[in-house]
């Protein structure tokens, strides 16, 4: 095997409705997803006799370089050992499914069965084929389906979203359902300073703001790429955090030469 490079895209859901709950505690859903090309993140993955992971980028602060890191696992998985760099352009903890584009590009890189992703987790199969589906199940049953062609402006605030303590406090809440994103009340539970940063991400674009998975992104919806950059210089002039304009893709995983 030689040194292979690859970006891994976030993962951006359009709709999430949570259907059920099983006896082992997690939640079964009924979403919507679709690949973005930005915030993403880029790895540098080399044979070794044992595995390491180094860390960099913007958002390579609290990420774990270790055997917890969704990563290595993915490796581990594979039965295979690798140095890996990995360049964090995707922040933790913002529902754009950074560690599960991550195990999904490693998986991706070394040809692995897609029978691997689903005990890496809820969005890793999701995220190994990428493009557009409805992901149903706890996330291990896809319906591809082709990428609309849209131009998202992706908001993320300086504060992030623990996934567990918002699907906690969904539970706790008595699982309030949205028309959109059945998580958006436990999400603002947990972090009340959603609602003040959707509110400001919603003046400036002046059109509705979906939450991203479990938050704590917002993303605004265009058509239009002029639109959608027009919105996103006024976004990112009226909110505090990072603010990308992101393409709809057809793949989850990129591989380079």
């Amino acid at each position: 095997m030689r040194e292979l490079r690859v970006d891994a895209f976030s993962k951006l859901t359009l709709s999430l409705h949570i259907t059920g709950t099983r006896a082992d505690g997690f939640h079964e859903l009924d979403a919507t997803m679709v690949s973005i090309d930005e915030p993403h993140d880029s790895l540098v993955l080399t044979p070794a006799t044992r595995t390491s992971l180094t860390i960099t980028g913007p958002f390579a602060e609290g990420v774990p370089a270790d055997a917890s890191n969704l990563a290595w696992r993915a490796a581990d998985a594979c039965r295979t050992t690798l140095e890996m760099e990995l360049h964090k352009g995707i922040p933790s903890g913002a529902g754009l499914g950074g560690g599960s584009a991550d195990a999904a590009a490693v998986l991706v890189a070394l040809r692995a069965d897609p029978r691997l992703a689903p005990p890496l987790g809820a969005d890793v199969p999701f995220c190994m084929r990428g493009g557009f589906a409805r992901v149903r199940g706890i996330g291990d049953e896809l319906e591809p389906g082709d990428p609309p062609a849209l131009a998202i402006v992706v908001a993320t605030p300086r504060f992030r979203c623990s996934t567990a303590a918002v699907y906690r406090a969904w539970d706790e809440l008595g699982g309030p359902h949205h028309e959109i994103n059945d998580l958006q009340a436990a999400a603002e539970h947990v972090e009340p300073r959603l609602v003040e940063f959707k509110r400001r991400v919603e003046a400036a674009a002046g059109a509705p703001a979906i939450l991203a998975g479990s938050g704590s992104s917002y993303a605004v919806v265009f058509e239009s790429v002029v639109d959608a950059e027009r919105v996103r210089a006024r976004v990112a002039a009226a909110v505090s955090g990072s603010v990308w304009l992101a393409s709809t893709s057809s793949a989850g995983v990129v591989l380079h030469p």
